[in-house]
């Protein structure tokens, strides 16, 4: 996975070719805490197929906004560039990896 920052977002997630997935998460936050080991999973899982950022939003909370991120966690979706769906509020590893694979078939 790779971290993102509001310096490094523009680069990499409005000029994206395919999938990508971001996980909207912060340090204060128990759920996106316990999710993020799963999600690293699915990374390595399917990372030939789909490209995998997480942003601390604690850091970024303009950007998190400007995103529609408003409570967390939340695990965002875009294609080539553009947002397309996503998992936020209650929803487990099983939950993004179904999304995953129905985004990608």
């Amino acid at each position: 996975m790779i971290a993102l920052d509001k310096d490094s977002w523009d680069e990499h997630i409005p000029n994206s070719k395919g999938w990508v997935l971001v996980d909207f998460w912060g340090p204060r936050c128990k759920p996106c805490l316990e999710l993020m080991p799963a999600v690293e999973s699915l990374a390595e899982k399917y990372n030939d197929q789909m490209t995998f950022y997480s942003l601390d939003t604690s850091k970024a909370m303009r950007l998190a906004m400007a995103q529609g991120v408003m409570s967390l966690p939340v695990i965002a979706f875009y294609h080539n560039g553009e947002k397309k769906d996503e998992l936020s509020g209650n929803f487990n590893a099983q939950d993004v990896e179904n999304k995953i694979l129905e985004l990608l078939g």
